[in-house]
């Protein structure tokens, strides 16, 4: 039903540009805008060092972890960037969520598992931590999800039913009719994605949207480099949908992602 969705409650104090946006860029790879940033991880590695000493040597803290952390913080500080557009209408979305990606094995043509979870306002770093990599152990432990199962199902089905029953479940999604438990389970239906090649030694690159779900932005970590300075940085490349809020308002919220990774005292 229009004005009504299980993720989230409709803006409605918006600008005439704003309103309109949707129907001016309908797809969310017409509307993408670019950021890069480069982040000094010296002091987070000398945190990350001191926070390790008293935690188990399988559950290691590291820089993805801070990233997180510095991440969903500012989407719920920065409300703003927690928004997607959906039926032509702009929504806020009930809770922080991320989705990341990991490897089963840091191998060659290992299979790619996709995690998502709620990030509360109120949970430690540690808590976050801990949860962060039961989590990602469970998927590599062979846990499956309802939307696995559904994936699984759907392709048992010729081509032309997948394609026909995805455009029912897109259509129901325009109107606002899909029940939170597809969506909740679903890691389209994010916050932002996030994807760590730092983990496997490459540079980041930009990553598109998908068109399937509400992902507004994108955030590749790259691996740690060092300048001619003796300084260590971080690349990270996003890539953000537009029409949820202008590109000023998303600058200001990802450099203060950066200086919280730079800073991580702040982060406890």
């Amino acid at each position: 039903m229009f004005g009504r969705r299980p993720d989230g409650t409709q803006v409605r104090d918006l600008s005439t540009l704003r309103r309109f946006m949707p129907f001016i860029s309908p797809r969310r790879n017409e509307s993408l805008v670019y950021f890069d940033s480069e982040i000094e991880v010296d002091a987070a590695l000398r945190f990350l060092e001191e926070r390790n000493a008293t935690r188990p040597a399988d559950r290691r803290m590291t820089l993805f972890h801070l990233f997180l952390r510095s991440l969903s913080r500012q989407f719920h500080e920065r409300p703003h960037v927690n928004r997607f557009t959906k039926g032509g209408r702009l929504w806020q979305r009930h809770g922080v969520w991320v989705t990341f990606s990991a490897k089963q094995e840091i191998v060659d043509g290992a299979k790619l598992l996709t995690v998502k979870r709620e990030f509360p306002r109120d949970e430690s770093l540690d808590a976050m931590t801990d949860a962060v990599l039961d989590r990602l152990q469970r998927r590599r432990g062979g846990e499956e999800d309802s939307s696995d199962k559904e994936v699984k199902l759907a392709l048992r089905m010729p081509p032309l039913l997948i394609r026909m029953a995805l455009g029912a479940l897109h259509l129901a999604d325009y109107y606002g009719l899909l029940p939170r438990s597809m969506i909740e389970d679903d890691p389209m239906y994010t916050s932002v994605f996030v994807a760590n090649l730092g983990s496997l030694g490459m540079d980041p690159g930009y990553h598109h949207l998908w068109e399937h779900g509400t992902c507004p932005a994108f955030a590749m970590l790259g691996r740690v480099r060092e300048r001619a300075d003796g300084s260590q940085v971080m690349p990270v490349r996003y890539t953000y949908d537009e029409r949820i809020e202008d590109g000023l308002y998303a600058g200001i919220t990802l450099a203060a992602v950066k200086d919280g990774v730079e800073h991580p005292e702040k982060l406890l």
